[in-house]
């Protein structure tokens, strides 16, 4: 079996795009770690599959590098939303994708992507984290330490952590041990953050199902609505991530607006009739 792909990154966060609008394609876990792993497969972050919507004009469905589904992912849909304009799947510069997370509306502008991510979700039910109320600023025991945390959802959970410059170790031993406390019962992402201004932060990111990575849309819509609903910041806010820079605004009627690049990067064909297809390693293994 041999698959047509289009590799696309966001401000470092890659993904193997497949148009499976036909449904013809299975997303076993084996097949999506073995096609995003960097050393047997293409590479990336995750799968962005192309499939037909009865209620938008198009469907995304993501599938992070462990196989997993989450329910959105920001720097996914700008790149999804610029292949579906360029491939003539949509005809219009402003579109509706479906999403596990609802209908988000992307609006194109060359390779940079506007997109309305939609409400900010804030209680702890709602995230979901278990605990009470809103998350900000709340002190609590995680991966051994006493932190502060505020916690929000963009349709898939967030962790902030608001402090000084984290170090990469730092990131890689605190990172897993967040994602997976019993305190999130879905997972979470985690954002470490640092307030470099009223409009400027800067962000360091473990993604819940992929590890560390370049960049995190929704991770930084969360952590700019957590700044500024702590006080830190403005609504108007440049972050900064390791693979470039996002621009997020928290507007008046509350809903949050992302705006970044999509870039293509390449495109060809895979083989998937390899025997090793089932023991292919998932992300941060394989050497």
């Amino acid at each position: 079996m041999r698959l047509q792909f289009t590799k696309m990154q966001g401000t470092g966060n890659d993904f193997v795009v497949l148009d499976n609008q036909a449904g013809n394609i299975d997303f076993s876990p084996e097949l999506v770690r073995y096609v995003c792993n960097r050393h047997f497969g293409i590479g990336a972050d995750g799968i962005l599959s192309v499939e037909k919507s009865d209620c938008a004009d198009l469907r995304m469905r993501i599938f992070n590098s462990d196989g997993s589904e989450p329910e959105m992912c920001g720097n996914g849909i700008r790149c999804f939303a610029r292949y579906a304009r360029e491939r003539w799947l949509v005809d219009a510069e402003e579109f509706e994708i479906e999403t596990l997370a609802g209908v988000i509306r992307p609006r194109l502008s060359g390779n940079r992507v506007a997109v309305d991510m939609g409400l900010p979700r804030l209680e702890a039910e709602d995230i979901p984290v278990n605990l009470t109320g809103r998350v900000l600023d709340r002190e609590v025991r995680l991966a051994g330490r006493d932190l502060l945390i505020s916690c929000v959802s963009m349709g898939n959970p967030h962790c902030i952590i608001f402090g000084g410059k984290t170090g990469n170790d730092d990131i890689r031993e605190l990172g897993p041990l967040i994602e997976m406390d019993p305190l999130f019962p879905n997972k979470t992402n985690v954002e470490f953050t640092q307030i470099l201004g009223p409009g400027e932060i800067r962000i360091d990111v473990w993604e819940r199902g992929a590890g560390v990575t370049l960049a995190c849309g929704t991770g930084a819509c969360a952590a700019v609505v957590a700044a500024h609903l702590t006080g830190r910041t403005g609504r108007e806010v440049l972050v900064h991530l390791p693979g470039g820079d996002l621009s997020v605004e928290w507007k008046n009627d509350d809903r949050v607006q992302l705006i970044g690049p999509a870039d293509f990067v390449f495109q060809g064909e895979i083989n998937l009739d390899l025997p090793n297809l089932e023991n292919t390693p998932g992300p941060g293994q394989g050497g």
